[in-house]
């Protein structure tokens, strides 16, 4: 027991330099600025940061209400002594970390003839090999595996879904019924549903088909059954427990979906992965998420038992209902494909048998490979610590004109979002669209009061040119870079109503 305690020790160390490695190489790429600076990926730190003020709360969310992300936020918030460009970067590697501990979930109990331990550090280092081919700065292109590190882009749910296979899976390995899985496979669900319900098509549907097909000639069909419907049962109970959400729920997702323009969004997808399958990392990666989901197939024929059949079949079937339900439904956004990244390395936990050397050559491998790991976690952390301080100057520009002006003004959704994050009072920044209505969208409601008004504007490349409400000419424009200060000096501009 003791040296089993030992080794799942290990392993999470390992794991913990795995993510490191990882983290640090995507925060130095450009694709740092998913992590840092996207307007999308900020919802999480800014929301942590209104509960812990206390505010009122009466945030505008889309569909997904984040809450697993907020409060592991919250708690690291709290805990931490941390600047939040920090704080984002140890969630990215926490989020590695939680992967990891949902693969060890998968990859079965230690036992003779069994190394889940290894395997599934094996699996975290193709899902890492993945992510640092990534990096792209663009939030559209076909990179799922680093949307794993950002607070925003679902990662708690890419969790939920290895954590749901590995509960079926210890379900179908254990002798006997045990009552502690249901319940945890039911809470998962539910919880999953509640705080995003893309968590019915990564995980309640394609594992409820798979469950069904696997019930239909299986010795233990009634455990399958059983199964299924507490799946099925705890992702319905999720939908049931919105409700009281509601109010903060100002799309529901529903538009999202199109059936009409399927063909569009085969089109979009094809298109974004031809850009992919351009660069030499994104071939890489298509030839690494090849072999994994050929393995998966090979496994699902070679499997032993029903736990082994049934991660190997979950490593290609998912990724594939989840891209064929997308392009029926008319999606056009990449992130809803993220099981094409992850669902693939499950296929080295379906049956993690230990490698064929001598335990002389073993070990001294693992003795070398793991050396080489934790020296290059090592190294990482300062890495990555100095990208989550890297200086901007540009956004220091705005946020002390904005603090020191004492007044409030206003700006669109993917301009606004960054300096509005970083400044001493959040309220200071209004978050509107072209026409100076307030957008109330992955923001606190509050900012938007009957009589607002703004008497300045940030600008910056991505803003859409302005139509305002009243004819006013600007004093002057303080040039901070990337950034533009359009100040109105005394002049009140309104902010007009609020809409999602």
């Amino acid at each position: 027991m003791t040296r089993g305690w030992v080794r799942e020790l290990v392993g999470w160390l390992l794991a913990a330099a795995i993510a490191l490695i990882v983290a640090g190489t995507i925060a130095s790429s450009p694709r740092s600025g998913m992590l840092f600076d996207d307007g999308d990926s900020l919802v999480v730190a800014l929301l942590s940061r209104s509960i812990l003020a206390g505010d009122p709360l009466d945030w505008a969310m889309s569909s997904v209400l984040f809450l697993p992300e907020v409060a592991v936020f919250v708690a690291l918030r709290a805990l931490l002594p941390l600047d939040v460009d920090a704080l984002l970067a140890v969630s990215a590697v926490l989020n590695l970390l939680a992967l990891y501990g949902a693969i060890r979930l998968v990859a079965g109990r230690a036992r003779t003839g069994r190394s889940p331990i290894l395997w599934s550090l094996i699996a975290l280092t193709a899902f890492g090999v993945l992510a640092m081919t990534e990096s792209s700065p663009s939030r559209d292109a076909l990179e799922l595996a680093s949307l794993q590190l950002t607070t925003t882009y679902y990662a708690a749910t890419v969790v939920a879904v290895v954590l749901t296979i590995g509960l079926v899976r210890r379900m179908l390995d254990a002798p006997r019924f045990s009552v502690a899985l249901v319940i945890t496979l039911g809470v998962v669900a539910m919880l999953s549903t509640l705080s995003n319900p893309l968590y019915l098509a990564w995980a309640t549907a394609p594992l409820g088909v798979l469950l069904a097909i696997s019930a239909w000639r299986s010795p233990q069909r009634e455990r399958l059954v059983g199964m299924l419907a507490v799946l099925v049962g705890g992702s319905a109970l999720g939908l049931l427990t919105r409700i009281p959400f509601s109010a903060w729920i100002a799309n529901t997702g529903a538009g999202y979906a199109d059936p009409s323009r399927w063909l569009e969004s085969l089109a979009y997808y094809g298109e974004l992965s031809i850009v992919r399958l351009q660069t030499p990392p994104g071939a890489l990666a298509a030839v690494i998420s090849t072999a994994l989901l050929t393995f998966a197939v090979i496994r699902t024929r070679r499997a032993t038992d029903a736990g082994e059949r049934l991660v190997a079949a979950s490593a290609w079937i998912v990724p594939v209902l989840v891209v064929a339900g997308a392009i029926a439904l008319g999606t056009h956004a990449a992130r809803y494909l993220q099981p094409v990244a992850f669902a693939p390395v499950l296929a080295l936990v379906a049956v993690p048998r230990p490698l064929v050397f001598s335990r002389a050559r073993t070990r001294a491998a693992a003795a070398i490979v793991a050396a080489l790991l934790l020296i290059g976690g090592s190294v990482s952390i300062p890495r990555l610590a100095a990208a989550a301080h890297r200086p901007d100057d540009d956004l220091a520009c705005v946020t002390d004109w904005v603090d020191a002006s004492g007044r409030t003004g206003a700006g669109q959704f993917w301009t606004v979002r960054l300096p509005k994050l970083h400044l001493a009072d959040p309220s200071r920044l209004v978050q509107v669209d072209h026409r100076l209505d307030g957008y109330a969208w992955l923001v606190d409601r509050a900012d938007f009061t009957p009589d607002a008004t703004a008497s300045f504007l940030i600008e910056d490349a991505q803003t859409v040119p302005w139509e305002l409400p009243v004819q006013a000419d600007p004093e002057r424009r303080i040039d901070c870079g990337r950034y533009t200060v359009v100040d109105f000096g005394d002049a009140s501009l309104p902010i007009g109503p609020a809409h999602s």
